[in-house]
């Protein structure tokens, strides 16, 4: 029996300035989020993924501490119960990334996932956390370390209603031991929600997750969100977003500049036959990769 899996991705721009209070950026994500849910689930979407920190600007562009407000817990917060409800509602699997804080003054980059039945099956924390400056401005750059602990939590596989799925966070993507400890644990999809602006890694965008699908042999399924946020004005996310399939080919993609919804049917049947082809994990010598943990700097 053939094992298809419909699959969305959603990029949104978010337009609130961000002098304005916390509060009003969460509804204003979260209310755009939600119809933008329902568009997924009238095109019969069974795993849906949100951007990183989805309700919200990605705030990263400065150092200020009124962005620890957004943080809430996980999973006993307002905003992963409401997506629970949604969750349940349309039958859907959803990756929802998320600001957690953990005990007071502890706060990561995380990503919540809910079952089909709206069942909170666990979460990824991003384990590498940049902290780089893009330009000569003080706005152009991702101050992450001001914001995040490193993740704790490895990296987590999810057995969903639908596949098996993994999650790493935005600059995750640039490190290929996670994915390749998710292929070695199972995941047949595994989910890169992201906050990426032009002339930074653009040229990236489509070379590095491909190969990381090729070398795993699974599914990729890339979000970034879209658009220009102010005041940091750091430059334009540029959406993009994709699922890209086991042999490294891009199935389904959205815009550079607009809001979308994108949706692509994945044939998970498919990695069998391009692992019985292409036989990476018989043909793995871990004996002779201890080297890679061992040298540290």
């Amino acid at each position: 029996m053939s094992r298809k899996v419909r699959v969305a991705l959603i990029q949104a721009k978010h337009e609130v300035h961000g002098d304005e209070p916390v509060e009003k950026h969460k509804q204003a994500a979260i209310e755009k989020h939600l119809k933008m849910i329902k568009k997924a689930g009238d095109q019969k979407a069974q795993i849906t993924c949100l951007q990183e920190i989805f309700y919200g600007p990605y705030f990263c562009a400065e150092q200020n501490v009124k962005w620890y407000e957004a943080a809430e817990k996980v999973p006993d917060g307002p905003t992963v119960n409401l997506m629970q409800k949604e969750a349940e509602k349309h039958g859907m699997v959803i990756i929802v990334p998320i600001y957690e804080v953990d005990i007071t003054g502890v706060y990561y980059n995380t990503a919540a996932v809910i079952d089909a039945d709206g069942k909170y099956l666990g979460k990824f924390r991003k384990i590498h956390i940049p902290h780089v400056q893009c330009g000569e401005s003080p706005y152009t750059g991702f101050w992450e370390k001001h914001y995040f602990k490193p993740g704790n939590l490895g990296h987590p596989v999810f057995e969903t209603a639908f596949a098996k799925i993994g999650v790493f966070i935005c600059y995750d993507r640039h490190f290929p031991e996670g994915p390749r400890i998710l292929g070695l644990k199972g995941a047949e999809i595994v989910f890169n929600p992201s906050a990426t602006v032009a002339g930074l890694s653009e040229y990236l965008w489509k070379l590095e997750q491909p190969a990381h699908a090729v070398a795993n042999v699974n599914f990729v399924a890339a979000v970034n969100r879209v658009g220009t946020e102010t005041p940091w004005n750091m430059g334009h996310f540029y959406g993009s977003s994709y699922l890209c399939d086991p042999r490294g080919q891009i199935i389904a993609e959205g815009s550079r500049d607009e809001d979308d919804v994108v949706v692509g049917e994945l044939d998970l049947d498919l990695i069998r036959e391009v692992r019985d082809t292409w036989q990476f994990y018989r043909d793995r010598r871990p004996e002779f990769y201890s080297e890679v943990s061992d040298i540290s700097y």
